[in-house]
């Protein structure tokens, strides 16, 4: 074959191949190479890094709030201490809603539904929790609490939530919040006693019972202390009378009037009166015998700014400050951590004015001499050392042996008092 020959041979068998090669069908495709297989993270890590990086940033729901007064909310007294801590309340948890009402007492004319009734309202409306403010509201407390599950109700000076205390309920949605207001009562009568120059404290006090009892006769024993240990006097030539009006406050036609009573007190030789209710009839009539020419001084009760308008008679005012507390319980709400319990909150002894710390605080009035208010420091001092006047030798009014000598009371035998103690005059039961 010549060479010419050859390579048209060579050109018709080229196209041939490209010609079957563009003619392949399209669906066939060419076997992959093998690949190693790319191993991948086991699940559970990769939820586990999700959760971490990607948990959204929350705050904590704000709470509607229902607060039942069992007085006037500018009572200068009880009442307004609870009304005046919603502030702080509001202040440190912000977005805190308030929903609130005045004179809820049983026998009240201002409303026509029971304290249980006005809760469930506050419910209704949207109240997470609703703070019942007064010893008077204990049985409508426990009664809506345990109509109520799923509210939180905080009872301030009840005992119900005490699992050790005489009262016990086991509700888990109710929680006791209340002040050592022993010690205040002491500093106030240790006030007085330095105070008197007759040697005899009026005490006015509310209705008769276990607290009411208990805060008459811390009263008398630091005004006993004082009067002994600081001016160095008799105890016999103490004089300490108690007279109970029969409520918190005055009520016209139920009540005696507090007035009255102050009245009685400055007119028959008593020169400072402790009051113990929740309104300021002793500093007002206090400052009206000053201003005929007595010397005479009072000693409120329950607000930080009670002397104000009086100052020049009062010794000093022993308050509550419920904010802290009320700020604890609903975080708790909001983290999830609620626990019924009760609560006896004391002082804090490195400042018992301080706002954010000390349940209880005695702000010295303008009446207390500079040589006094330097003794109120040095009881407060002692006090906060350790001084605990609930230490036998201790009688009841009767005779009887309450705390046998160097006996130290326990919180039950404080709390649940069952009469005033021996020097105390007035009635116990």
């Amino acid at each position: 074959m010549s060479r010419k020959s050859a390579w048209i041979l060579i050109s018709i068998l080229m196209i041939m191949v490209l010609t079957l090669t563009a003619c392949k069908p399209a669906g066939t495709v060419e076997e992959p190479v093998a690949e190693e297989p790319v191993a991948e993270e086991p699940a559970v890590e990769e939820t586990e890094v999700q959760e971490v990086t990607e948990a959204p940033v929350t705050e904590a729901e704000p709470l509607t709030v229902g607060l039942l007064l069992v007085g006037p909310a500018n009572d200068a007294g009880w009442s307004q201490a609870h009304f005046d801590s919603m502030a702080y309340v509001q202040e440190k948890l912000p977005g805190t809603e308030l929903l609130y009402l005045e004179n809820v007492y049983t026998g009240s004319t201002a409303h026509t539904q029971t304290p249980a009734e006005l809760a469930a309202d506050m419910a209704a409306k949207g109240a997470k929790v609703v703070i019942f403010n007064s010893d008077d509201q204990k049985d409508n407390a426990i009664k809506f609490a345990q109509e109520n599950p799923d509210v939180y109700v905080i009872h301030a000076s009840g005992d119900s939530a005490w699992k050790e205390g005489k009262n016990y309920v086991d509700l888990p949605n109710l929680k006791n919040i209340m002040g050592r207001m022993e010690y205040g009562k002491m500093i106030a009568g240790c006030a007085a006693a330095l105070t008197t120059q007759t040697g005899k404290i009026g005490f006015l006090g509310p209705l008769i019972n276990d607290e009411t009892r208990r805060f008459a006769a811390s009263s008398y024993l630091g005004a006993k202390y004082c009067w002994t240990e600081y001016l160095g006097k008799d105890p016999a030539d103490l004089e300490f009378k108690v007279t109970w009006i029969g409520f918190w406050f005055n009520i016209p036609g139920v009540t005696l009037d507090p007035t009255q009573v102050s009245d009685d007190f400055f007119n028959t030789g008593y020169d400072v009166i402790i009051s113990s209710i929740d309104t300021t009839e002793a500093l007002t009539e206090a400052k009206k015998f000053a201003a005929d020419g007595k010397q005479v001084w009072a000693v409120p009760y329950d607000y930080e700014g009670a002397c104000e308008g009086a100052n020049d008679v009062c010794l000093g005012v022993e308050y509550f400050n419920w904010g802290p507390s009320y700020v604890a319980a609903l975080k708790s709400i909001q983290d999830g951590t609620w626990e019924s319990s009760f609560e006896l909150v004391g002082p804090d002894w490195a400042d018992i004015n301080n706002p954010d710390t000390s349940m209880i605080g005695f702000n010295k009035g303008g009446a207390l001499s500079a040589d006094n208010a330097a003794k109120i420091d040095q009881f407060i001092s002692e006090l906060g050392g350790g001084l605990n006047l609930w230490t036998g030798p201790i009688n009841l009014q009767d005779g009887s042996t309450y705390l046998a000598d160097g006996e130290v009371a326990t919180d039950l035998q404080v709390w649940y008092l069952p009469q005033l103690l021996e020097g105390m005059e007035g009635q116990s039961e």
